[in-house]
């Protein structure tokens, strides 16, 4: 009776453990038959030009590189809204000989997120945004609480208006990296570093507690010469000079609407309401109904962004991310991925030309050369150009410089030619709580790259060894790639950082311009008068966003607030260790610490 009874309960058990299961499974598939209705059914809002409108830029967006695999819209927990850089650029500069689009009005702030939003983006945009106004068409700018990056995009426009009780923030530029030594001592974390530059900083954060004199030195430069291409151009918009702007930065840094207006930074304080209603006027509208305009979205869907149908076709490749070993995960540059698509594009006859859009500030050394080797190969098969985002430094670097010609941003951040390994062990921590290694070995190297141990002065000269060789490759592959002295490049490497006009004084870099520049080079190198444009890496199959998605709705401990902001800023700082995968552990990456506002 008792085996009979154990045998009830246990069909009993398995009985209540299947039926949980098919209720468990039942409800995710009803939950992924919902979403894909919900998805299916959403029909793209229907939207036309009406002649006479507005085309309205909202700046409240993540500018990216990269087109956005997939936007989850308002069913992301923390949804930024993602505008692709070159979606941008093209939606400009063809609203600016559209006859049905009257003028442009800039609203919003620029939102930030990985390395979107950069300066060298914003200064892409800014040129498109002076084309527009070059055309002949009025462009107006309202601005409540305005960022440096808000304003300098907005400083373009004819008609800058600034809420009663708004404010510009323009106190300057400034960076505040966050350093680790401390707490990995406290915790019981090794660290051990090789490098070669003496500006090489990346690894400052595991084995200091402030910056070097040498690191303050060129990110002071660095700094100084972003921010005055900034106000540089603000003031050729606004008729002011450097040292004017410079002055009311330095005696406000938060300047209130009428000190604005006062120093010629704005033209008018005015509501919301005041604008909408000259709007309303301007594009014969009553005051019942909006003025008559297009969301700069929406305007760039319906026209053409990828060129002609006809001659050959451009491969645009966006190697946006840290440059990691193996595939990499979506925000990172993975070298076999990478190399996989360009040897593809290297060997696919349709494709007449490559552009590369590099904004990355580096990362594996390896995978860099694995890049590098694609970029080489395929430059013997066609041309081969290179368009510098907001970032293009030390691996970023690396892959760019083979090819025919460079374009840069003068706020690109680039340059950052050295080497570094960086090495981690938990002897300490584990033996804390307890934990002891013990090991057997058939060589006096083989257990060199463990965890569980410091290295020894033998280890760490070996991989010096290494980091030296990598070093003098780079050096040499520099002078070899750009034609230029081995000691001129030892002069400007050392692992310093460069702004893009000083990497063009330099030598680092051809030009000063864009993607689209780049673009329009790569079709003349290529002999095409029409083209089209094809995008990697493209946008990912809907079931992997769906599983994304299910991930991304679960709730947030600390998504706002000071606790929210300061671990966004701890997260910020150690994804770098994600990205240290290198098998050899040596790294060609400038420090992700700048922080600029």
């Amino acid at each position: 009776m008792r085996s009979i009874q154990r045998m009830r309960n246990f069909i009993s058990s398995l009985l209540g453990a299947l039926s949980a299961l098919v209720l468990f499974f039942g409800a995710g598939l009803l939950l992924l038959v919902i979403l894909f209705v919900v998805f299916g059914s959403m029909e793209e809002k229907k939207v036309a030009v009406e002649r006479g409108s507005y085309l309205v830029f909202d700046l409240s967006a993540n500018i990216t590189d990269a087109p956005p695999l997939i936007d989850l819209g308002s069913f992301s927990r923390n949804h930024v809204n993602v505008l692709q850089l070159r979606q941008v650029t093209t939606a400009l500069r063809t609203a600016a000989t559209d006859d049905r689009i009257k003028g442009l009005l800039i609203v919003g702030s620029v939102r930030t997120g990985g390395l979107g939003s950069g300066y060298a983006a914003l200064q892409e945009v800014r040129s498109a945004l002076l084309e527009f106004r070059d055309a002949g068409k009025p462009v107006h700018a309202f601005m409540n609480y305005a960022s440096i990056r808000d304003y300098y995009v907005a400083s373009v426009a004819d008609d800058i208006a600034l809420d009663p009780y708004g404010v510009l923030m323009m106190p300057g530029l400034a960076s505040e990296p966050m350093f680790f030594a401390k707490a990995f001592e406290k915790y019981g974390i090794g660290v051990q570093v090789t490098r070669v530059g003496k500006f090489k900083s990346a690894v400052e954060p595991f084995i200091r507690e402030d910056m070097s004199e040498a690191n303050r030195l060129q990110l002071q430069q660095l700094l100084g010469d972003v921010w005055g291409n900034l106000i540089e151009d603000i003031g050729g918009s606004r008729g002011l000079s450097v040292e004017a702007i410079q002055k009311v930065v330095d005696a406000e840094g938060m300047i209130r609407a009428e000190q604005a207006k006062e120093a010629g930074l704005i033209d008018r304080v005015i509501y919301r309401d005041e604008i909408l209603s000259e709007l309303q006027e301007s594009t014969g509208q009553d005051a019942s109904k909006p003025f008559t305009q297009i969301a700069l979205r929406d305007y760039a869907n319906l026209i053409n962004t990828h060129g002609s149908s006809g001659g050959g076709r451009i491969a645009v490749v966006y190697a946006e991310g840290s440059i990691v070993d193996g595939e990499g995960e979506r925000e990172q540059i993975g070298g076999a991925r990478f190399s996989r698509e360009l040897r593809k594009l290297r060997l696919d006859d349709s494709v007449s030309a490559i552009v590369l859009r590099v904004n990355s500030p580096g990362g594996s050394a390896s995978a860099s050369e694995a890049i590098q080797r694609e970029m080489r190969l395929a430059a013997k098969e066609k041309p081969v150009v290179v368009s510098m985002g907001s970032y293009a430094a030390s691996g970023g670097y690396w892959i760019s410089t083979y090819s025919e010609r460079i374009y840069a941003e003068a706020t690109t951040i680039t340059g950052s030619i050295g080497v570094f390994g960086v090495l981690f062990d938990i002897q300490k921590l584990a033996n804390d709580w307890g934990v002891t290694f013990d090991q057997v070995k058939t060589g006096v190297f083989a257990d060199t790259m463990t965890i569980s141990r410091p290295k020894t002065d033998a280890e760490m000269a070996l991989i010096q060894r290494s980091v030296d060789w990598i070093y003098d490759e780079f050096i040499s592959k520099v002078a070899e790639s750009r034609n230029l002295p081995r000691e001129r490049v030892h002069k400007i490497a050392q692992g310093r950082v460069w702004s893009g006009q000083e990497a063009l004084n330099w030598g680092l870099v051809d030009e000063i311009g864009g993607l689209h520049e780049a673009i329009e080079h790569a079709a003349k190198l290529a002999g095409l008068k029409k083209y089209r444009l094809v995008e990697y890496p493209r946008k990912k199959e809907f079931a992997e966003a769906i599983s994304e998605l299910l991930n991304d709705i679960m709730p947030s401990r600390a998504s706002v607030g000071l606790d929210g902001m300061i671990i966004k800023k701890l997260k910020s700082e150690m994804e770098t260790l994600r990205g240290f995968n290198d098998p050899q552990g040596l790294y060609a990456k400038m420090p992700m610490s700048l922080n600029l506002p």
